[in-house]
């Protein structure tokens, strides 16, 4: 009787465990979505979507379909319509003045979309070779655009000799690497205050040109980040894969694998969402800055959080 009493107790004691790492939490109220509210789909019936961006002037999201090199957009009540056209755009966010700055894959640069409408190429190579494929960015309060470099998008070997982390100043056009310890760098986020940055890294693959790099395992890098805009230490390393990431008013970190994971700023596990299809990138939008817009795969999908997204700091949108 003894002995099964324990086990009962261990099955119990794993089925509690499972719950945990299955949901984040035991308890709904203790969930950061608002209580009730569902993941809902938003539109469908495309190849890869990627790089969502509320662009609050036009109360509408933007996002891109990848392989249909297409920008979309979604609209309350409207839906989902074509926004323009892109070579291969991934990753979008506003800039500072709220223009919208986006990756491109096969252009292999990023670009700016003007105010009225015309397409201003900001970068494209660093010392004299061309990037890669430009994957996700960042804006800090200066106004530099750090973004994330791997070669998702090269259909052969790359110029470069590694797969590195940007630093770019729009207004100088300086470009330095920041990073370059990582396999495959990806999602990429300040923290609220800017004291922090967090970078994806999808792990080890045979397109990075060092083999030292094959077998990296995945993670999500937070380092420090001085006033000046210096990159410092590693503070630590999450151990899941990500690709896309946002951030909340509170600082906790939304990544993406599988599901929505959200973690707090010091990297512990607060909760997993589940989303019918895995998602690629998440960012906050819509009228209080409380709806977390998912793109995933084929579809858009979104669900209603407690907690709004950070802006960038000196964002004036």
């Amino acid at each position: 009787m003894g002995r099964r009493r324990s086990t009962w107790a261990w099955l119990l004691g794993m089925g509690s465990l499972m719950l945990v790492c299955e949901y984040g939490f035991g308890d709904e109220t203790d969930s950061l979505v608002q209580e009730g509210e569902k993941v809902q789909k938003l539109a469908g019936d495309m190849k890869f979507t990627e790089g969502p961006v509320w662009v609050p002037s036009r109360k509408t999201l933007i996002f891109s379909d990848i392989p249909n090199s297409k920008l979309m957009q979604w609209k309350p009540g409207q839906g989902r319509s074509e926004f323009r056209d892109s070579e291969q755009a991934n990753g979008n966010i506003l800039d500072l003045q709220g223009r919208l700055i986006s990756c491109q894959h096969a252009a292999r640069n990023m670009v700016r979309t003007e105010p009225d409408g015309t397409i201003t190429v900001l970068v494209d190579k660093f010392d004299g070779k061309r990037l890669n494929s430009p994957n996700d960015v960042a804006v800090r309060s200066d106004g530099t655009l750090w973004f994330t470099d791997p070669p998702w998008g090269l259909n052969g070997p790359g110029d470069l000799p590694g797969h590195w982390v940007f630093k770019f100043d729009p207004k100088t056009g300086k470009i330095e690497p920041v990073v370059k310890e990582l396999a495959m760098p990806n999602g990429i986020n300040f923290s609220p205050d800017e004291s922090r940055i967090y970078i994806a890294d999808t792990g080890g693959h045979p397109k990075h040109p060092d083999p030292a790099f094959h077998t990296l395992p995945p993670g999500v890098h937070c380092y420090e980040v001085s006033r000046e805009g210096v990159l410092g230490k590693k503070l630590f390393t999450i151990p899941e894969s990500s690709d896309g990431m946002t951030i909340d008013e509170k600082g906790n970190l939304y990544t993406t694998h599988e599901g929505v994971n959200v973690f707090t700023p010091d990297g512990k596990l607060m909760e997993r969402i589940a989303v019918p299809e895995g998602p690629a990138n998440v960012t906050f939008g819509g009228e209080d800055y409380k709806t977390l817009f998912i793109t995933a795969r084929t579809s858009l999908y979104s669900v209603r959080m407690k907690n709004a997204g950070a802006k960038p700091v000196g964002a004036k949108w």
